[in-house]
């Protein structure tokens, strides 16, 4: 597998993305607050709990590659942040559907940074042993959003889960020459990947946009961020979209749809099916949540002035 240079991942971005992941890694401070309590709501016939997996602290360069540092400034202070970066949250939904109790990603476990991998302890305040999960359902696996799929001595922490992925990033990340085909910031994600991917090859389900997970549940396309990149749309009254990080952030991507966000592999394919998703979501008043929007992260979009407001449900 090849990554042709339209991908975005010319020599400058490859500098870019190298120095946003050890911004990422210097920014691993004890910022921000996660959520205590537990957001539940009904949808259709699913029911769910959004559980806070804790926080991560980005980087301003990845946050707003785009902004001035006159626009910079007073975004990240509305984020809680400062000069050098903000935190965001990290929303985890906890699906009953029937006999299944489902997670969309699972979070950090303790391989991002220390203010994440909250998941599992916040799911045992709930009664919910890791036993329970019957399902996990990667919008797509980077660390924040697959690194607990194992513990650190290399037992699968939800042992009697099903695992869900798309069928591209499956073939994408786990590409045995990906330190030749894929830039060198992109070595690191790989490893972390293919560690997450393999320790559940033999319980792997793999999907394409279209298709039905099970009932009233419809994997969406939101390639971008990743090549293998999907939503999930839950039916009911009015429909749910589960984002993943198709839309990063509810105040920068919602007020400036066609800025870029740092961490994107496919920036220009990720901007056009953000700008897709926004604009379906409000004009068909589809209600939307987000992995990294402020807690519970679940609401709407609203135009206004060209672009949106976020709107909390």
């Amino acid at each position: 597998m090849s990554i042709p240079d339209d991908l975005g991942l010319q020599a400058t971005r490859r500098e870019f993305l190298v120095g946003a992941l050890a911004g990422a890694a210097a920014l691993a401070l004890p910022r921000g607050t996660y959520a205590a309590e537990f957001h539940r709501f009904t949808h259709g016939a699913f029911d769910i709990t959004v559980v806070s997996d804790g926080f991560i602290t980005l980087p301003a360069a990845v946050l707003l590659p785009d902004a001035t540092p006159e626009e910079r400034q007073p975004i990240l202070a509305r984020l809680g942040g400062d000069a050098a970066g903000a935190p965001v949250q990290a929303n985890i939904p906890l699906i009953r559907h029937g006999n299944d109790l489902i997670l969309v990603d699972n979070g950090s476990g303790t391989r991002f940074q220390p203010s994440a991998g909250k998941l599992a302890a916040n799911l045992k305040t709930l009664g919910i042993e890791p036993e329970a999960i019957t399902k996990v359902i990667f919008t797509h696996a980077h660390p924040d959003h697959s690194g607990a799929t194992t513990t650190d001595d290399g037992k699968l922490l939800y042992p009697n889960a099903d695992y869900v992925v798309s069928a591209t990033e499956w073939n994408f990340w786990t590409d045995k020459d990906y330190e030749a085909h894929m830039p060198a910031a992109l070595h690191g994600f790989a490893r972390g990947a293919q560690r997450d991917l393999f320790a559940v090859k033999d319980r792997l389900i793999l999907v394409k946009p279209g298709q039905e997970i099970l009932p009233g549940m419809q994997v969406v396309e939101t390639a971008g961020h990743t090549p293998g990149h999907i939503s999930l749309e839950l039916a009911g009254d009015g429909n749910l979209l589960i984002t993943g990080d198709a839309c990063t952030n509810d105040v920068i991507f919602f007020e400036h749809p066609a800025w870029h966000f740092g961490f994107d592999t496919d920036p220009e394919l990720a901007l056009k099916n953000r700008r897709m998703l926004l604009d379906r979501a409000a004009s068909e008043k589809i209600r939307l949540l987000g992995y990294h929007w402020s807690y519970p992260g679940f609401g709407y979009a609203e135009p206004k002035d060209g672009a949106y407001t976020f709107v909390k449900d």
